[in-house]
């Protein structure tokens, strides 16, 4: 079993609309520190399978570390969605299920920056997070665009309205009701935000509405360092079961030597240059922190203290984050004979 992962009670069910739930987690005492989380970040939960035993699913955190005083995921019921569905029909008060302690870097530099937020559909549920905490525990303004298929799909309607009526200046909305108005389109999203493009951006959504929002943000010259996105995606790993990592075929002549710091040990082994660092360490029994091995989570992200390296895929990390040496585990590869890596994020 994977050490980040607890055992957690279901506090509270809360029905957001005809399709969607939040489910309040109880967090034991002993177990605060681990639960700490930024705003936009995610919980891992496994949900059992009779078909496979289990599986691991990413839901967002739709409660604020600012003014909530219990973690909350929200998740909306798709068609085809096992988990989803499963926990539309089966989690109630004292449900007990296992969850990953929080990850993700879908998360705000500053609370007192003016950002702009875009989301459609259950993608408010890290936004609605980042929205409440930059209004109640920072200084900046928020502008949030909102698209959903008509008004009872609307997730969190009377958190966003008690909101704009608490900030009236700070906060302004936008919402898109497609019954209404159709599917969001570049130049009509274009149009609504760009009042807002001076700021930092954060953008989740289903691919259709990132495309296009993607696409009015570029047109309006929006910096690519300034926005941030999140998709969803199902997990080709399950983070819950033991890793069966394997080791590639490699030339053990071209291994760097790899000093890592990882939960507070110091190790020193044998990396060869065309195998993924994560591998490594699972392979090695080392408890890393991993999620998606995709690169979308930012859950393995690590510093390389010297030595040098390189990724294969980057969907998570900043130019910034590069600059000052962070990397992910799950994408990085050695180029120098020794390379120093500390997991210390």
């Amino acid at each position: 079993m994977n050490s980040r992962a607890h055992t957690l009670s279901v506090f509270e069910v809360i029905k957001e609309t005809a399709d969607a739930v939040t489910l309040v987690f109880d967090v034991p005492a002993e177990l605060a520190e681990r639960f700490g989380y930024s705003p936009g970040q995610f919980l891992t939960v496994e949900v059992p399978s009779e078909r496979c035993g289990s599986v691991a699913r990413c839901y967002s955190l739709s409660s604020s570390p600012h003014c909530d005083r219990r973690p909350a995921v929200t998740v909306k019921r798709t068609a085809d969605g096992y988990a989803s569905n499963w926990i539309c029909d089966n989690a109630a008060v004292n449900s007990v299920l296992t969850v990953l302690e929080p990850a993700g870097a879908f998360v705000p530099g500053s609370l007192d920056r003016d950002v702009l937020l875009c989301a459609a559909g259950s993608g408010i549920t890290p936004v609605i997070s980042i929205a409440k905490s930059v209004l109640l525990a920072g200084t900046g303004n928020v502008a949030l665009l909102y698209a959903n298929r008509d008004i009872g799909s609307v997730i969190f309607a009377g958190q966003i309205d008690a909101l704009a009526a608490k900030f009236p200046d700070r906060l302004h909305v936008l919402h898109w009701l497609e019954e209404e108005r159709g599917l969001p389109a570049t130049d009509a999203i274009a149009q609504l935000v760009q009042s807002y493009v001076d700021r930092d951006v954060y953008l989740c959504g289903p691919a259709g509405f990132a495309t296009q929002t993607m696409a009015a943000l570029i047109r309006l010259g929006v910096a690519d360092d300034r926005i941030r996105t999140e998709a969803y995606r199902s997990l080709e790993a399950n983070p819950f079961l033991a890793p069966s990592a394997a080791l590639r075929a490699s030339n053990p002549n071209s291994a760097t030597i790899a000093t890592v710091e990882l939960d507070g040990q110091t190790y020193e082994l044998d990396w060869p240059k065309g195998t993924p660092l994560l591998d490594i360490l699972l392979t090695k029994g080392l408890d890393a922190p991993y999620v998606c091995r995709e690169s979308a989570c930012g859950t393995c992200v690590c510093s390389v203290r010297s030595g040098r390296t390189r990724m294969l895929l980057n969907e998570s990390l900043l130019d910034e984050e590069l600059e000052v040496g962070l990397t992910l585990a799950c994408q990085t590869l050695p180029e120098s004979d020794r390379v120093h890596i500390a997991f210390d994020q």
